[in-house]
């Protein structure tokens, strides 16, 4: 089963948020597949990450720059792993039927957006239900993660 974490985010929108949760996969020595739900959301994803890590840049790519097995962040709007990820990070609402396949799910949702919420409880459900190991984090008031309950 794969190891679930959701990720609410109150504090900083997920342009802001993602890229510290990615510098943690690349220190790890591992990959990441993050599905977009629009092409708008993914080009936007891959013009900021450029710009917003600690480093300034997190290498990344999409289709648009192709050589998806050479990438370390694959940027997508499809169910697939060309860079043999080990984390699957979930983006708007979007659910993957290959989810077991990776090692960790990182499901970032906008808690301040009332649908995105309920649509989040109903995924943590039906994922708890699978047997998938499942870990809750808020973001605090600073932007940090926080584990609850």
């Amino acid at each position: 089963m794969t190891d679930i974490s959701f990720y609410h985010l109150t504090a900083l929108p997920l342009e802001r948020a993602l890229p510290r949760l990615l510098e943690k996969i690349l220190q790890a020595k591992k990959r990441a597949v993050i599905l977009c739900g629009t092409e708008e959301r993914l080009d936007y994803l891959n013009g900021t990450l450029w710009t917003l890590g600690k480093l300034s840049f997190i290498p990344h790519g999409s289709a648009k720059e192709g050589y998806g097995e050479d990438q370390p962040i694959w940027l997508t709007l499809k169910d697939e792993n060309p860079n043999k990820a080990e984390f699957l990070v979930l983006t708007e609402g979007t659910e993957s039927p290959s989810l077991s396949t990776y090692e960790r799910c990182l499901d970032l949702f906008d808690g301040n957006d009332e649908d995105a919420l309920i649509q989040a409880r109903k995924r943590w459900k039906c994922y708890k239900d699978q047997g998938h190991a499942m870990t809750y984090w808020k973001q605090t008031p600073s932007g940090t993660w926080e584990k609850g309950e």
